[in-house]
């Protein structure tokens, strides 16, 4: 299959076809190749240069509009949607900046603490380092075009970017750059999400009102060798952020299949 701008695009024969047109698009938006008011190519046209049917296309597309990625006019075409709560394309890891980028915003923080401090023993064993090791604590508050969208509280080794201490995060400065300078590779995050109610720091930071919904999000961050490298916490003020994940049912062989056809099905 062929990217958009040419380039070819590796198959993954585990994810339907419609949801791989999805993913590319939805990548080339991330990346700021396509930006917001942009018009897509049409159908026709995507269907021809991906090797797909239009039915495919046309199913890609619709969930793009429904993820609220794109917006759809009849007989005008799709166009990248412009801002509305701010996301990631499912599956996407991207930094704060690259989000706003791809959203064509500018993305700025606010730093509200640093700390370089010992670690403690849970985060030696988590990290894999000495006990007492040198950790780097950032909390930040996130903006895009000078809307606060978020609280991010990151915890990093010094040992994976030694002059991370000195540096200035306020403005855009990635954090994920950062590291990627240092030959760390931020590649895979496991996030763990709740909505809970804004508390009385959180609040007028984001300017919300107190106990108004916000996303708590735990996140871990691994580096292409698999390694934790970065970890801690974002609160995402709940009408500004919207968290997306691509759900895939696992493949069931001929004979399990079979097997369960006499089986009443679970409520979906």
């Amino acid at each position: 299959m062929i990217r958009l701008d040419g380039t070819m695009l590796s198959t993954d024969e585990a994810q339907p076809l419609y949801y791989r047109v999805y993913r590319l698009i939805a990548d080339e938006i991330a990346s700021g190749a396509l930006k917001p008011g942009d018009r897509l190519p049409a159908e026709r046209a995507i269907g021809e240069r991906l090797g797909v049917s239009r039915v495919t296309v046309r199913r890609a597309l619709g969930a793009l509009a429904g993820d609220g990625i794109i917006k759809s006019s009849t007989g005008r075409g799709s166009f990248v949607a412009s801002l509305g709560p701010v996301g990631e394309p499912p599956n996407a890891l991207l930094s704060f900046s690259e989000l706003g980028a791809a959203r064509g915003l500018v993305a700025s923080s606010r730093v509200l603490r640093t700390e370089t401090r010992p670690a403690t023993i849970d985060e030696a064993d988590a990290f894999r380092i000495a006990p007492g090791a040198q950790i780097f604590e950032l909390e930040r508050l996130r903006l895009l075009d000078d809307v606060p969208v978020a609280i991010n509280l990151n915890r990093v080794p010094i040992a994976l970017a030694p002059e991370i201490a000195t540096m200035d995060f306020s403005g855009a400065t990635s954090l994920y750059a950062v590291l990627q300078s240092n030959g760390v590779v931020p590649t895979r995050a496991d996030f763990s999400i709740q909505a809970v109610a804004a508390d009385e720091r959180h609040a007028p930071l984001l300017e919300t009102d107190a106990s108004a919904p916000v996303l708590f999000a735990d996140h871990k961050t691994f580096d292409q060798r698999g390694m934790l490298v970065e970890f801690g916490h974002t609160v995402y003020r709940g009408d500004r952020y919207r968290f997306r994940a691509a759900l895939l049912r696992p493949a069931v062989s001929a004979g399990e299949e079979s097997s369960r056809a006499g089986t009443p099905a679970e409520p979906s």
